[in-house]
């Protein structure tokens, strides 16, 4: 059996890698970016990627670095007004970035994604190959949302999700994930509480006070956040280190900083992954006990013969809870029907929908493949 220390060694040994790194590590409100900030984190990542590392860095701070040009006083709260930020900043940042990643001999490049580059297959492909090829050409990838264009809607929500989801994209073999913070702590940090080292049960953190906040209003995300990505991750077999980004070179090292999570699933599909933790579900179907073994034990699809009840507004292809007689959430999926469509077909079998109402009615309401367990 391995301990602690030794899992952290998985950190030094991995050959890809994706970093991630937030707006307040990088920015102050007044000074937009920072550049002994920014070169210290490059220092570090040119270090490791001279060892023959392969990064992906995941940096947020675009709204933020558009602030100060756009004469704004704080991080703007409508949507129109932060894509506006977001258009401005984003060049300033990659520009910075490129510049210092470039007096150590690195070339670096910039990948803007929203959700649906990764939940679309044609998309998701793309941006594999995409990422795949420039590290191949050893270039270094600066990843971002694509904020510009991204909707309250369709959108990732903060970084920590999207690093979590690009490591599982690229196959890497750790996610670092930085932050203003040294580590998950079992309180609030000023109040004495102790450092939590380790994560192997997921459990353990139920008990746990974790915040949800930015720091200094800066980004979207605080430790609640990045906690769900160290999660993400670890579910999908990703071994995961948070800490701050200060202990970027120690973490490299595989000292003892911040907090590992290890992880605790395998792999799976990138779409599954994202119905578990990051979809917006617009409903949910009730389903009968049947249909719960049905879908929970037997791993088979939701017919329409097992739902008794549907709540909510939703076109076909939308995510939706499935629950059971007593309203506890047991799976969520892809819903193959609008709402509209659903309660003439409840409780009825598929030769009987297809006789009646046409072939289009013979399909699952929500299938296997586009199902996830909870």
């Amino acid at each position: 059996m391995t301990t602690p220390t030794e899992n952290r060694n998985a950190l030094p040994r991995a050959r890809r890698v994706v970093v991630k790194v937030g707006s307040s590590s990088i920015t102050s409100l007044t000074g937009g970016l920072s550049t002994e900030a920014i070169g210290s984190l490059v220092d570090a990542l040119a270090a490791a990627y001279g060892r023959g590392v392969e990064i992906v860095l995941v940096s947020s701070g675009a709204i933020a670095a558009g602030l100060a040009p756009l004469e704004l006083a704080k991080r703007p709260r409508d949507l129109a007004t932060q894509q506006a930020a977001a258009s401005v900043g984003q060049g300033l940042l990659v520009a910075r970035y490129t510049g210092a990643f470039a007096g150590h001999g690195i070339t670096a490049s910039q990948v803007l994604l929203t959700a649906e580059d990764l939940m679309r297959r044609q998309q998701h492909a793309n941006a594999f190959r995409a990422l795949e090829r420039l590290l191949n050409l050893k270039v270094l990838p600066i990843v971002n949302e694509n904020d510009t264009v991204a909707t309250h809607e369709i959108r990732f929500g903060d970084n920590d999700r999207l690093a979590a989801l690009v490591a599982h994209l690229i196959k890497a073999e750790a996610l670092l994930l930085l932050s203003d913070v040294d580590a998950l702590y079992d309180g609030p940090p000023s109040e004495g509480a102790l450092r939590v080292p380790f994560v192997e049960d997921l459990a353990l953190l139920e008990s746990l006070n974790i915040g949800g906040t930015g720091s200094a209003g800066l980004g979207t995300g605080g430790m609640k956040t990045k906690v769900e990505a160290a999660t993400i991750a670890a579910a999908s077999g990703i071994p995961t280190l948070l800490t701050s980004a200060k202990n970027v070179a120690a973490a490299f090292a595989g000292d003892d900083v911040g907090t590992w999570f290890e992880p605790t699933g395998a792999k799976m599909p990138v779409r599954k992954l994202w119905l578990a933790h990051l979809a917006n579900t617009k409903g949910s179907l009730t389903l009968d006990a049947g249909a719960v073994r049905a879908v929970t034990t037997r791993r088979r699809s939701l017919l329409a013969a097992g739902i008794t009840k549907v709540t909510g507004h939703f076109d076909a292809g939308d995510a939706v809870d499935l629950v059971d007689e007593s309203g506890a959430v047991v799976a969520r999926g892809l819903v193959s029907y609008a709402d509209d469509d659903l309660p003439q077909m409840l409780g009825r079998s598929t030769h009987e929908l297809g006789a009646e109402l046409g072939h289009g009615f013979e399909r699952a309401v929500v299938h296997a493949d586009d199902l996830v367990l909870l």
